[in-house]
């Protein structure tokens, strides 16, 4: 029989209850007023249409570096593979220069553009919403690059897993 969950502390619940949905990793970098290199890590990145291009990603509102997204208008998301785990950890912490003795190339906008990763997806701001306690930022993906060969970093239930590949799904072919 399941455990009942202690109702005790509802948002330490649903906070677990959601980590049962397992995400890649991404490090979403721009560049502060005074050109400084900024970043932090996100697993809240998805998809949001083809056509245009459009990605978002979530930023909590009492983030350390809130207010430089707040402003920017273009930031670059670095999506992680699975050796990158102490870049992830890096960027999810708060402190010291996240970008010291990391290996990063600025892209031609300037952004920095972590090595290492599977994709990037240069972005500009296309619209900002506060929802709750983030700020959902959505962007226009400029361009975009992969790298596929190695596996993806995965977080889930408060952890990094190594993923386990498998043979792509079989596509049905319409009758006729």
């Amino acid at each position: 029989m399941p455990a009942v969950p202690n109702r005790s502390d509802p948002t330490l619940e649903l906070r677990k209850a959601l980590g049962q949905f397992a995400t890649g990793v991404t490090v979403v970098t721009t560049l502060a007023a005074d050109g400084t290199p900024e970043g932090i890590t996100v697993n809240s990145f998805t998809s949001v249409s083809l056509e245009p291009p459009l990605v978002l990603w979530c930023l909590a509102l009492k983030a350390a570096i809130f207010d430089t997204f707040r402003v920017a208008s273009q930031h670059l998301i670095n999506v992680l593979a699975a050796d990158q785990v102490e870049i992830s950890n890096r960027f999810a912490s708060r402190g010291a220069n996240r970008f010291a003795g990391l290996k990063w190339t600025p892209t031609d906008t300037g952004l920095p553009r972590l090595d290492g990763c599977l994709a990037w997806f240069e972005c500009g701001i296309r619209s900002r919403y506060e929802e709750g306690d983030h700020l959902i930022l959505v962007g226009r993906v400029e361009s975009f690059e992969v790298a596929p060969g190695k596996p993806p970093l995965i977080f889930h239930d408060s952890r990094y897993l190594n993923a386990v590949p498998t043979a792509a799904p079989r596509r049905r072919r319409a009758a006729g």
